[in-house]
């Protein structure tokens, strides 16, 4: 199963990306965890110590890697030929971080082009292993997509089983979150759950998503604001350390096992 979590910044589309990810292989699914962000922090969601995490060479980013597999090095200038589809059935494998015996994290980085001034080598490695991984058959892929609408622009939005759009249970954020989830529709996404993150009262949360969405019978999963997130992060510790007993974890586990029924469905 192939999924994507969207949504714009600050929404906390990392912090799903990554509780989903270790409640997955914590029930013995193999996973793939992959960061697609400009400003990547998956790995220390997942654990990884910030000195670590900081050492991370994202595959958009990694000139030697990008020579070795295109036949180009990024930055010899214009005009330079290099393959396009480069060998990239091993990257997960031998470059892929081990989290726990289930779970394995690639660090992507950015693949928007236009951001980068041209398609150089690295971003070509980037987008084949994208799209290589996205018609494999590894048990259970979970992108963390960066903010805004980008990752449906790349041709890669319809490969995915379902769309994970994450919100702020605010007006903003559930338009944003609206039009997202009208273009995961559109590009043939065949599942789609609205997480209304950071929630303190229910009730207006869910007023909110009827004033935004309105008739349109959107699916929609409540995460509760929980400040054990906050005490993780200032000591700098993973989600891995998050006490299942915990909001957040008790409702992204609720999460998991929806997912579980479209899986299965």
């Amino acid at each position: 199963m192939k999924i994507l979590v969207s949504g714009k910044g600050g929404v906390g589309k990392t912090t799903i990306s990554a509780l989903l990810s270790i409640i997955f292989s914590k029930n013995s699914y193999n996973v793939l965890a992959l960061d697609t962000d400009s400003v990547p922090n998956l790995a220390q969601s997942l654990g990884i110590p910030m000195e670590e995490a900081e050492k991370i060479i994202p595959l958009a980013k990694n000139d030697e890697l990008a020579e070795e597999r295109t036949g180009a090095r990024p930055g010899e200038g214009w005009g330079i030929l290099f393959s396009l589809t480069p060998k990239v059935d091993d990257i997960a494998d031998k470059y892929g971080i081990k989290i726990n015996d289930n779970l394995k994290l690639v660090v992507v980085g950015s693949i928007d082009a236009s951001k980068e001034g041209c398609l150089c080598p690295a971003i070509a490695l980037a987008k084949a292993f994208l799209i290589h991984v996205m018609t494999s058959s590894r048990e259970i892929i979970i992108v963390d997509a960066e903010a805004g609408a980008e990752v449906f622009g790349r041709g890669l939005a319809e490969k995915f089983d379902l769309n994970i759009t994450v919100s702020e249970p605010t007006i903003k954020s559930l338009a944003i979150a609206r039009k997202l989830i009208k273009m995961a529709n559109e590009l043939g996404v065949e599942n789609n759950i609205l997480v209304l993150n950071k929630v303190v009262d229910e009730i207006t949360a869910a007023q909110a998503v009827k004033r935004v969405f309105g008739g349109e019978g959107v699916e929609y999963h409540i995460v509760r604001y929980d400040p054990e997130i906050v005490k993780l992060e200032m000591l700098g510790k993973g989600l891995d350390k998050l006490n299942p007993n915990s909001r957040v974890f008790k409702d992204v586990q609720s999460l998991y096992e929806k997912i579980l029924r479209i899986k299965k469905s």
